[in-house]
């Protein structure tokens, strides 16, 4: 099926426009853009160089789409914005595309990116999240599968949130965030398991108790964080869950919320 383009809309003839779409008028969208079949575009978007873009997106009005990257190092470099399908990016959400030339920002499969969040450059996004109100992600993060957000937090630059883990409102960190927890408060803190996020994952109730003890030796006590993963390999049953603990630990540079 052709697309609903208004003709108040103003595109390239460059750009590639999928099949099914429907762009509303005042939309702004450059050459070098790449839009998947069945995605909707509301008025007032733009939508820049270096995007590629799914399938059944919805953008809302006044968002920008591969805006260019906010780091002192970009020198006007050839690189991209990767949206994969299915996600709601509601209004005013800004996403920069990457700053050197050939790497690319990555937003995965079904996410929800409220009213004023922002995800920079370099930044790389899993499938499932939730982005809340004026969440702010600084650039080259890594965010996992099934990361809730909730309004205004701000991650700082390099920092790695674990799948299935939920930070709460107001949270600023520097850190990592491991797998499957809830984190909050300033200083942010580890507030316990992610149960009804590890629920929803379908991980069952004996393995919800190994991963909360396996991070009762990552923050209770006085374990490094080296010595928490040596214990939790020696103690803790292992399973895919304990093995993503594990390997999110050993990957981290900056460090882990709560431990030095």
């Amino acid at each position: 099926m052709a697309s609903e383009i208004s003709p108040k809309a103003e595109i390239s003839p460059k750009a590639q426009i999928g099949n099914n779409c429907k762009i509303f008028p005042f939309v702004y969208i450059e050459d070098d853009v790449v839009i998947g079949d069945n995605c909707i575009i509301f008025p007032f978007v733009s939508i820049l160089n270096g995007t590629r873009m799914g399938r059944g997106n919805k953008v809302h009005q006044g968002s920008v789409i591969a805006a260019l990257p906010q780091d002192f190092n970009f020198r006007g470099e050839k690189s991209e914005c990767i949206i994969g399908d299915n996600n709601v990016i509601r209004e005013n959400v800004v996403i920069n595309r990457a700053t050197h030339a050939g790497a690319q920002t990555v937003i995965g499969n079904g996410n929800f990116l409220m009213e004023g969040a922002h995800i920079s450059h370099d930044t790389k996004v899993g499938d499932n999240c939730v982005f809340g109100y004026g969440t702010k992600i600084a650039g080259d993060c890594e965010i996992g599968n099934g990361v809730i957000f909730s309004s205004s937090v701000i991650a700082n630059a390099k920092t790695r949130v674990g799948e299935g883990s939920m930070v709460q409102a107001g949270t600023t960190f520097s850190k990592d965030v491991p797998p499957y927890i809830v984190v909050g408060g300033a200083p942010v803190g580890y507030h316990g398991p992610n149960s009804t996020m590890m629920t929803a994952y379908g991980i069952g109730e004996k393995v919800q108790k190994h991963i909360a003890n396996a991070y009762r030796l990552v923050f209770n006590g006085q374990n490094s964080v080296f010595d928490a993963i040596l214990q939790i390999k020696d103690q803790v049953p292992d399973s895919p869950e304990i093995q993503n603990i594990t390997r999110f630990l050993e990957e981290t540079t900056l460090g882990v919320i709560g431990k030095i």
